[in-house]
């Protein structure tokens, strides 16, 4: 064994980064459909959450308005 490290080149670090880039990119892809659906899932209940918090505080502050006639 020589006691010289070798040297890294660029195309080195270029191969190594395109290997783990590829997977982790076929892990996103295979996680992307059920990701979506439970970003979608979660708007539904934020949305239905606002809905009836907005809902309560307006009947909170409604205010009784009359008008008679003469």
């Amino acid at each position: 064994m020589s006691d010289q490290p070798t040297k890294i080149t660029p195309a080195d670090l270029e191969r190594k980064l395109r290997a783990l880039q590829g997977d982790v990119q076929a892990s996103v892809d295979d996680k992307k459909p059920a990701l979506a659906g439970v970003a979608a899932g979660a708007g539904v209940v934020l949305l239905l959450i606002f809905f009836f918090l907005g809902k309560r505080a307006g009947k909170k502050r409604s205010a009784i308005v009359e008008i008679r006639r003469i």
